[in-house]
């Protein structure tokens, strides 16, 4: 079984691509639809996830 999936390990080890970053945003995006226990629509879901974990500063500035 190694020898079949040599070539893919030697590259998992020589380059330094992983997918954590995915795997951290759908945790993230799981914790918000089990937090908002369902949404009506898809929008109210997609504003949801781009409200918490979009990156967007929100916050009001003070001058």
């Amino acid at each position: 079984m190694f020898l079949n999936h040599a070539t893919g390990v030697v590259n998992a080890l020589i380059s330094n691509f992983n997918n954590a970053m995915a795997e951290r945003l759908n945790g993230k995006i799981q914790e918000v639809k089990l937090i908002g226990r369902g949404y009506r629509t898809f929008e109210n879901f997609r504003s949801a996830i781009l409200f918490f974990h979009g990156g967007l500063d929100l916050y009001p500035q003070k001058w």
